[in-house]
């Protein structure tokens, strides 16, 4: 029961939809029906500028963190990853918006930092690295997911199955963007401190 218990509260946390509460309250804009349409941080950061982006990247994060503590505190370290991997999907997915959400970049790197802060250090690195040299946040996003897998494995079988699973949902959340890169037509992102 606590396991079936820990799974719903990790997709109601994932579910919060942080990137609308925190343009509405900012901004007064509806985060839904402007630039891209979609609620995580990258939109927030056309409209927004960083410095709401920030925001709202560390509160998705912290969801994410939140499921992470919880699932290994009930049922240890894989079933913590399963948790993060449920907030997640409550970040993609949220009840709350017809299952119209984000696409769980901020919510993964929640993940990695509760789940191994060396992981999360490598994978900052290297998505500012390509999306700071390419102007694409998708781009650095999409590398990062061909890569935890390999990661996972290197901790344990289990967890690398976890990260396989979000590796996958996250590349399906991206599909769209990787076609757009393919074509050529992807959108930059403008890194503005404050708009």
């Amino acid at each position: 029961m606590l396991y079936i218990i820990s799974i719903i509260i990790s997709y109601l946390l994932g579910s919060i939809p942080f990137g609308i509460i925190v343009t509405k309250m900012a901004k007064n804009i509806n985060l839904r029906k402007v630039g891209s349409g979609n609620i995580g941080a990258t939109n927030v950061m056309r409209v927004g500028g960083l410095r709401l982006a920030g925001l709202v990247w560390i509160l998705d994060m912290i969801k994410a963190i939140i499921a992470v503590l919880l699932g290994r505190y009930i049922g240890g370290e894989v079933f913590g990853v399963l948790c993060g991997f449920v907030a997640m999907l409550g970040h993609c997915f949220p009840i709350w918006l017809k299952f119209h959400g984000g696409k769980g970049v901020s919510s993964l790197f929640g993940v990695f930092l509760a789940v191994n802060p060396i992981m999360f250090v490598i994978c900052g690195i290297e998505w500012l690295l390509v999306a700071l040299s390419s102007g694409y946040s998708s781009a650095g996003a999409i590398t990062i997911f061909c890569l935890i897998p390999v990661l996972g494995f290197a901790m344990s079988f289990g967890i690398g199955v976890a990260f396989t699973a979000i590796a996958i949902l996250c590349l399906l959340r991206h599909r769209e963007n990787i076609l757009r890169l393919i074509q050529g037509k992807e959108s930059k992102v403008e890194w503005k401190w404050k708009k």
